[in-house]
């Protein structure tokens, strides 16, 4: 092999282990740390960012990236090394516009961000988040200066998360899910009183929640010897390596879908990360192709698979068993129809499969007004109510529920939220690639079967990693490189066309 091929991969296995620590120490931070921790915890991440970011833009990286090209083309496309030079060498190009003292400051604020944020909502309180938000949007125009000028400032946020896609293309995806979806809601909502879902509110253990939740997904994947489930105030994925994925849901006495349909979503990027082939541990590439994809696969495993009646009908016995006093008298089908019920509602992670969208679509709005200053930041808990209204038809009571609900913009994640609708879309064009070389998953589903889905997702998609662009990767698993909302549309008429006859 190559020698300074061996030299490259060398460098990149520090650079993983360091990205590694700095996602172990967030999994702490959000998971176990103590709240006064979080000030020491800022320096200890950025100190390891400052490290890390040294280390990969390097000139000496620079040279072995540009001494490689020869080797890189000798290759196939497809193999390893082709594609470890290809990536790191996009990653490099893009990482050096960026003075290392802005990204240290990114990452410390972002770690000082997360706790400033728990508290605010705790305390449903906007204005001791204001100043992280200020210095979050600061440092974001501060990043877009680094790049040459795009058509839309706005395109280089979203490339952080979504490698190639544009502003544009987003809108023209997001304008016509709007015009199949606003109808569809509305005619779906004039009916929304035959469904009740009162039997999903209730007492519920948090002890026999969380025996519940890993049931499920230990039929997902989840083996204790290389996962972990814990609570936490927004849940999330993480991990170390492949071969390690913590998972994390929360948990309500009172109502069960967070905690049992979050951990369905949170093994599905699990699943994701660990169906990475392991040849390409340690490197840049062993993690998804981009954050919509990712969202593809925890959007499968909550709503195609775990809010099928098939699923139910292999689970909800058990679910009968663990909850005796409130589920023995239900059947199945008032039970389907409950969890799979189209209502409005306030809380993105709590929302429906269809409205969901439009809690995307009124973030994505707001980003681009927020980074343009069309919005005041004072004034935006005023703006998002008002959105919210005019999407939903839902008075925001408190910015706890409202504003501040999500802790992406405290992370100064900006850019990110539009890749969780579009991998709803994506999730349903390989869903129908599935049933056609699956023709009997749902039957298999009622015998508590998952192997082979997961077995087809990690042969078609998760072992590739970040081998190829989006793009590249989305036409693999989906036979197209682009997002088509139709699939996603005929799911929803299909599915909710039954259950609302």
């Amino acid at each position: 092999m190559e020698p300074k091929y061996l030299m490259l991969k060398n460098r990149l296995h520090e650079i993983a282990d360091l990205n590694k620590i700095s996602q172990v120490l967030g999994w702490d931070q959000r998971v176990m740390m103590p709240p006064k921790g979080a000030a020491a915890r800022a320096e200890q991440l950025a100190t390891v960012g400052k490290i890390l970011y040294e280390k990969f833009t390097s000139d000496e990286m620079g040279r072995l990236l540009e001494d490689l090209r020869g080797y890189e083309q000798s290759l196939p496309f497809e193999s390893d090394e082709a594609s470890l030079i290809r990536v790191t060498r996009r990653d490099y190009e893009k990482a050096i516009c960026v003075p290392t003292s802005l990204r240290v400051e990114m990452t410390r604020t972002a770690a000082q961000g997360n706790q400033i944020w728990v508290e605010a909502r705790k305390n449903s309180d906007f204005k001791s988040f204001l100043p992280v938000l200020e210095k979050q949007l600061e440092l974001r125009h501060r990043y877009i200066e680094c790049f040459p000028p795009a058509e839309n400032p706005y395109d280089v946020l979203l490339d952080d998360y979504e490698r190639g896609l544009t502003t544009r293309e987003v809108q023209t995806v997001f304008d016509q899910l709007k015009k199949d979806l606003v109808p569809l809601i509305a005619a779906i909502t004039e009916r929304g009183e035959e469904l009740s879902v009162a039997p999903l509110h209730g007492h519920f253990p948090v002890d026999r929640q969380r025996e519940f939740c890993l049931e499920v997904i230990k039929r997902f994947g989840f083996e204790g010897d290389s996962w972990r489930l814990d609570p936490t105030a927004h849940p999330f994925a993480s991990g170390s390596a492949i071969e390690d994925i913590r998972i994390t849901t929360r948990y309500y006495e009172d109502f069960l879908p967070p905690a049992l349909f979050g951990s369905m979503h949170e093994i599905g990027h699990g699943l994701y990360e660990n169906g990475v082939s392991s040849t390409l541990e340690r490197t840049l590439l062993a993690r998804g192709a981009s954050q919509s994809l990712h969202e593809s696969q925890s959007r499968m495993w909550e709503n195609l698979v775990g809010r099928s009646r098939s699923f139910w009908r292999f689970f909800y016995p058990r679910l009968q068993a663990t909850f005796p006093d409130h589920f023995s008298n239900l059947d199945l089908e008032d039970f389907y129809r409950a969890i799979n019920k189209i209502q409005p509602s306030l809380i993105r992670v709590e929302a429906d499969e269809a409205t969901y969208n439009l809690h995307i679509i009124l973030r994505f709005e707001l980003e681009q007004e927020m980074l343009s200053g069309s919005i005041a930041l004072k004034d935006l808990p005023e703006a998002w109510n008002t959105r919210f209204k005019e999407y939903l038809g839902i008075d925001v009571p408190n910015d706890a529920m409202g504003v501040l609900q999500d802790v992406h913009w405290a992370w100064g994640m900006v850019g990110y939220f539009p890749t969780y609708a579009l991998g709803n879309i994506i999730s349903c064009q390989i869903w129908e690639k599935i049933l056609v070389e699956i023709p009997d998953l749902y039957e298999r589903f009622e015998r508590g079967e998952f192997d082979l889905l997961r077995g087809w997702l990690r042969e078609n998609l998760h072992r590739f990693g970040r081998k190829f662009t989006p793009k590249e990767t989305l036409e693999r698993v989906a036979g197209t490189p682009n997002i088509e909302v139709v699939p996603f549309i005929r799911y929803l008429k299909g599915k909710f066309g039954e259950i609302y006859r």
